[in-house]
């Protein structure tokens, strides 16, 4: 997006961009602003957020809408705009990114991201996908930017796109509910019935002493509150112990899918943040069972691409342990279908 010249301007949140700081948000939004302008914009009280004075440190939630002022263009008078600065990448890991590789074409990759490798930074997390993705840009070419996120420990597909109009296409695409996203998963027990809809409110713990980085169940109407849906169907599964789970969400909330199995008593193998009170099978590989397995996207020229991710090693491992084959799924697309579709 470029910078507004006199006019405010009312930004809607989106559902990807949930979670995302204030700051950040804006920078992204607007390439060349930089944190001294966001300071004091939030300062004079010209940003805010739902009608309310924000900080820089403000967690956006999708739904909220952005009050942005009329901002002139820090690169009048230049004959190129301002480049986004360059971040290194060490030869280990710009190798690692282009090894993550499925999918490529003029628009986008589609990256196997791996359990436990971040895709944004924070304040104690220095190596992540966001900053390898310097490793991938083309000479005079942007970087290319995120425009969905992953659980650090979830694995499986990740898109990036190559330019910002892609990047807001694939936004949309996201949003719209105009791509397939199949995940798999690896659960305590067996959900009755094996198949179904999961839909209803949740919202970021509040209350003292809770983790706010945990998500709980909310109302409507309650600030902070979104609405999540999950098609779910069992795959196959290991007697009572445990089961492979087929994940279909419709809308894209922050921990959506551990939520979900979690609040139904099926928990996750290996999610330590949301738990439930069966039995965890001994002998199983460390690690969360959860992986975005298959993604079916438009294209702006040509059919819909579809891309599948192979499982990581330590779901590889559960499977051979529970005698669980991947030959059961089928076409990954077919195996699942939201109720609405169902004959």
């Amino acid at each position: 997006m470029s910078w507004n010249k006199g006019q405010v301007l009312q930004i809607p949140v989106g559902d990807t961009e949930g979670d995302v700081r204030l700051d950040r948000w804006l920078k992204r939004r607007f390439p060349g602003l930089t944190q001294g302008q966001v300071e004091k914009l939030l300062r004079k009280g010209e940003v805010r957020v739902d009608g309310s004075r924000a900080k820089s440190s403000t967690r956006l939630e999708p739904g909220q809408v952005v009050r942005v002022p009329p901002m002139p263009s820090t690169d009048q008078g230049k004959k190129h705009p301002q480049k986004e600065e360059e971040v290194y990448v060490s030869p280990r890991d710009a190798e690692l990114i282009q090894s993550l590789i499925l999918y490529e074409d003029e628009d986008v990759y589609v990256l196997n991201k791996p359990s436990g490798l971040a895709v944004q930074g924070g304040t104690k997390t220095l190596r992540h996908v966001d900053g390898m993705a310097n490793a991938l840009t083309r000479p005079g070419q942007d970087k290319p930017r995120l425009v969905h996120r992953l659980d650090k420990d979830t694995s499986g597909l990740l898109v990036l796109a190559k330019t910002a109009q892609s990047a807001a296409e694939m936004s949309k695409h996201f949003r719209s509910r105009e791509l397939d996203k199949i995940y798999w998963a690896v659960v305590k027990g067996v959900p009755n019935p094996n198949e179904g809809e999961l839909r209803g409110w949740m919202m970021k713990a509040h209350g003292p002493g809770q983790d706010k980085e945990l998500m709980t169940a909310g109302v409507h109407g309650q600030k902070g509150a979104v609405f999540a849906i999950t098609d779910f169907k069992v795959v196959s599964t290991a007697g009572q112990r445990a089961s492979w789970v087929a994940l279909k969400p419709s809308t894209g909330r922050k921990h959506q899918l551990r939520y979900h199995m979690s609040e139904i008593g099926n928990s996750i193998l290996g999610d330590a943040k949301y738990t439930c009170d069966r039995e965890t099978p001994a002998g199983l590989p460390p690690g969360l069972h959860l992986h975005a397995r298959a993604l079916r996207m438009p294209r702006r020229r040509g059919s819909d691409v579809e891309v599948i991710a192979p499982l990581p090693e330590h779901m590889k491992k559960t499977f051979d342990f529970f005698g669980f084959s991947e030959d059961e799924a089928g076409n990954p697309f077919d195996t699942i279908q939201p109720m609405g579709r169902r004959r």
